[in-house]
């Protein structure tokens, strides 16, 4: 299954992969939201291959993630893959310059089960498949807006 997302940015490229890559923030949003973010890296960036573990809860079930960035390609390209239990994610973050000041931001998230009960899950996402881009939609739109904010208060 794959979901993509666009979403244009009125602040330029650079600051929008900078705020993409500020791993320390999105570490701390997800421990807000009861996520137990690990890091396997050391540093304040991580190199191809490294990356992170998550523990969380969904469905009911405590669930682990690894996460690793596998490309890096500043300040247009961030490509990250997943594996939890028999499910592989590939995620694909690309930046477009539309003008100094606009950027736009392509997403591709594609999930491949590799085990029945992944299959089935990732069936349960296809049946629900325009809610989840509807929420990918919004969720995108709402962090975009958060960067323009930080863009204006700092210029």
């Amino acid at each position: 299954m794959q979901v993509t997302a666009t979403e244009d940015v009125e602040a330029p490229m650079e600051h929008v992969f900078a705020e993409l890559t500020a791993f320390d923030v999105l570490e701390r949003r997800a421990m807000r939201r009861g996520i137990d973010v690990r890091r396997s890296y050391r540093g304040a960036m991580p190199q191809p291959g490294e990356g992170w573990e998550a523990k969380f809860r969904f469905r009911g079930k405590e669930r682990t993630a690894n996460i690793a960035l596998e490309e890096l390609d500043a300040p247009q390209l961030l490509a990250f893959s997943g594996a939890s239990g028999g499910l592989e994610t590939n995620t694909r973050i690309e930046l477009v310059p539309l003008s100094p000041n606009r950027t736009r931001v392509n997403l591709v998230f594609k999930m491949a089960p590799k085990t029945l009960s992944a299959r089935l899950l990732v069936q349960s996402f296809k049946l629900a498949r325009s809610g989840i881009n509807k929420k990918v939609k919004k969720r995108m739109a709402d962090y975009a807006r958060d960067i323009e904010s930080k863009v204006a208060r700092s210029a």
